[in-house]
């Protein structure tokens, strides 16, 4: 594919280009409408409701290769535009065949975008690299992806100049790329030493927060899910560090680092266990006094959304520190159910239900390599119709919504109730 220095350089007066480069001034209404019809492309597949499924499929992917197009040219809108197109569309279908073909082009539009951008686009370069890893699933392709733009991904996490959302994307999103591709395992500690670097800098501020709170909460999820796949001995050796350090963080007074700090001690005690039997924990007492105050916390000074936050997490992770229990989770997805029922899986589906967003359900149904994550076996054959029949319309969808709610409502009212007979007995 030509670079974009060299798609200008035709003479005037010669044959007019299909995908025109715009620049950051040339911001008209026309320029932006036509980009944006090309970032929609979640909705493809009603343009083709009237054609055959090839049809549908060949103008898809016609209108992706214009996006990556896109992706090279000097206007940063435009390129955002594209970026965000082609995110939708990998996050909206299974497409291995197309991105096989094309993952070299798209490695390069990423890192172009990351080293070029600025901002969201750089967020959303991010997010990208990591859809094409896991459109590719775990081999030598994504491995590729991975060796190529985790340089890039790391010099923006430690650039302090570089926006800080741009600056947390690339920390959650390094450290997924890690998990999705890597079979080095100097990759995978180098990658895992990096978020060291960023979180453990939260240990020494004295429970309070700063502008990189944000970050090092990324860089420790990000950690905490490549944990999950190291060597036990590798494993025990990090709980012994950071097993005595992590409490410091639940003083913090960003609510959501308080909540991510207590995920991850309820993730190292049940490695922990796993790994021994046996496994004591000399300040067991302590920590769930201090657990027990944050799962019934009360402070009016914290907004009442982050106490009702704080205090659901913390009741799960009582119980796991303090008797190793986990409260089992079904996500439904088609005709099939999966049972979260380990920190493990909760955390693991947690970071790709962020990275797919409305389409995680789809590729838990389709997507292979996501399968074998959660070990849900190949994926059912099902036909388009089968898949169309399965799909709830958005009026019956408010509905069934709408029916909940009023319930729920009716079923509270009574037990609020003050003139309820609480006190009789038959």
């Amino acid at each position: 594919m030509p670079k974009s220095n060299k798609r200008s350089s035709r003479p005037a007066g010669g044959r007019q280009k299909t995908i025109q480069p715009f620049s950051d001034d040339d911001s008209s209404v026309e320029t932006m409408s036509h980009c944006s019809s090309y970032s929609d492309a979640a909705s493809v597949a009603e343009d083709g409701a009237e054609v055959d499924e090839e049809a549908a499929q060949e103008d898809f992917e016609f209108k992706l290769k214009g996006l990556i197009e896109f992706t090279m040219d000097k206007s940063a809108k435009t390129r955002q535009a594209a970026l965000e197109g082609l995110k939708n569309g990998l996050s909206s279908k299974i497409l291995y065949d197309f991105i096989l073909d094309r993952r070299i082009t798209l490695t390069d539009s990423i890192e172009r975008c990351l080293k070029k951008g600025k901002g969201e686009e750089q967020r959303v370069a991010a997010a990208l690299a990591c859809l094409l890893c896991c459109q590719l699933g775990s081999g030598v392709e994504s491995e590729e992806v991975f060796r190529t733009l985790a340089p890039v991904l790391k010099t923006i996490i430690s650039d302090r100049s570089a926006s800080m959302p741009a600056r947390q994307a690339c920390a959650s999103y390094l450290g997924l790329c890690c998990f999705i591709a890597t079979d080095d395992i100097e990759d995978l500690y180098m990658t895992m030493e990096c978020m060291e670097n960023l979180f453990t800098k939260q240990y020494r501020s004295e429970g309070g927060s700063d502008n990189a709170t944000a970050l090092h909460i990324q860089a420790l999820l990000s950690w905490a899910l490549l944990l999950t796949i190291c060597h036990s001995s590798e494993v025990k050796k990090k709980i012994d560090i950071h097993l005595h350090k992590l409490p410091r963080l639940l003083s913090c007074d960003d609510v959501n680092m308080r909540i991510a700090a207590g995920e991850t001690l309820a993730l190292l005690f049940e490695l922990a266990r796993e790994a021994d039997a046996d496994f004591y924990y000399e300040d067991l007492e302590p920590l769930t006094e201090t657990l027990k105050a944050l799962a019934t916390d009360c402070n009016k000074h914290r907004a009442k959304v982050d106490r009702r936050k704080q205090r659901s997490v913390f009741r799960d992770v009582l119980r796991a520190v303090e008797d190793g229990e986990f409260q089992s989770e079904a996500i439904r997805f088609g005709r099939e159910r999966m049972h979260l029922d380990c920190w493990v899986k909760r955390l693991t589906y947690g970071v790709f239900k962020e990275l797919f967003g409305s389409g995680m359900q789809f590729h838990l149904m389709t997507n292979g390599f996501l399968r074998s994550i959660f070990e849900l076996g190949p994926p059912l054959l099902l036909d388009a119709a089968t898949l169309k029949a399965m799909k709830v319309s958005r009026d019956e969808r408010h509905m069934n919504n709408s029916a909940a709610f009023k319930a729920r409502t009716k079923a509270r009212s009574k037990l609020r109730d003050k003139r309820a007979d609480v006190g009789e007995f038959f």
